[in-house]
């Protein structure tokens, strides 16, 4: 079996795709994201929808989509891990910290992560080697947040005092920026936005921490969040810079664009 079939379908990928719609009991692709609906999904993970229907997985028809969201609670997720297990999903697929919890849910299911780092995560022993049932993607998203620091200070020179919008999860990102403002001549404000429903509180904190500009920073929650975040930039005139497109088309400044492999 190509490396690839077992990314998008674990083992039900072995079948040739007409038995597959045949059966009577449909592969069931388990889904666990820490996002608070399907509505609230990320360029990466709703990428895995289009392409699974572009091969011709469609729900309902030859796959059954089981979808678990642990609406930003990471507490949440063991149990949603094990309920797709006993839900006898033949591939799930997870984002960040809930691909841990599903590697300790089962050693026989196979598990397609999407990590920071798939290797400093632990997740897996080497990308070239990942072992037992486990394979994905690094986006290397800290690296990425450095990078768009120093974009961002292309951008803005006489900036001294820059903030960092980030959240609990994103510490490697923190040490990895943060690592770079004497480099840059910089002094950094890290304000966090834990949940959702703190991310105004957030927001008034970086229109009063008197900064020239702001890092957003790469995580679920900021991009879900993005909209908010966008008008009170603008509102307060302070140059930000952003991890994904959305955000330049729903009127950021600047952001990274999404790479078509």
């Amino acid at each position: 079996m190509r490396r690839r079939d077992f990314i998008l379908l674990g083992s039900a990928a072995a079948w040739p795709l007409p038995a597959r719609a045949q059966r009577t009991a449909m592969p069931v692709i388990g889904v666990l994201f820490s996002s608070a609906g399907e509505h609230a999904l990320t360029p990466l993970n709703s990428g895995v929808f289009t392409e699974l229907q572009r091969l011709g997985w469609v729900n309902g028809k030859n796959a059954i989509y089981e979808l678990r969201f642990s609406a930003g609670d990471p507490s949440r997720w063991p149990g949603l891990a094990t309920d797709l297990v006993d839900r006898k999903a033949n591939v799930i697929f997870a984002s960040g910290g809930a691909a841990k919890a599903a590697q300790i849910a089962t050693g026989t299911i196979p598990i397609v992560a999407l990590s920071n780092d798939m290797e400093e995560s632990g997740l897996v022993a080497s990308i070239a080697r990942p072992e037992r049932n486990i394979t994905g993607v690094s986006i290397f998203g800290s690296e990425l947040d450095e990078k768009r620091l120093e974009l961002l200070m292309e951008m803005v020179p006489a900036a001294r005092r820059v903030a960092a919008l980030v959240e609990s999860k994103t510490r490697a990102s923190v040490a990895r920026v943060a690592a770079n403002v004497h480099r840059l001549g910089i002094e950094l404000v890290l304000i966090e936005a834990p949940s959702l429903d703190k991310l105004d509180s957030a927001l008034n904190a970086v229109a009063t921490a008197k900064v020239d500009a702001v890092n957003v920073l790469t995580c679920a929650i900021l991009y879900n969040g993005r909209r908010a975040i966008i008008d009170r930039m603008a509102a307060s005139r302070l140059p930000a810079i952003y991890q994904w497109p959305e955000y330049l088309a729903e009127g950021a400044l600047m952001g990274t664009a999404q790479l078509k492999l």
